[in-house]
């Protein structure tokens, strides 16, 4: 799995990610907020699936 996420792009998925959850948890959305798992993990691990596959790379280049 190469980085694809990175930078204020990770933080702002985890951010929105995990107040999504929380949401849900207290009860102010609905279920639907347990989606909010999906950006919580893609900002997690630096990597989304949708990115790879338009070709899109938010994380700094390194140098060769």
């Amino acid at each position: 799995m190469t980085k694809n996420v990175g930078g204020l792009d990770k933080w702002a998925r985890i951010v929105v990610g995990a107040l999504l959850v929380i949401l849900a948890v207290t009860g102010t959305v609905g279920v639907w907020g347990y989606l909010g798992i999906i950006p919580l993990l893609t900002g997690s691990l630096n990597y989304c699936p949708a990115y790879s596959v338009f070709g899109i790379k938010t994380c700094a280049i390194k140098p060769e």
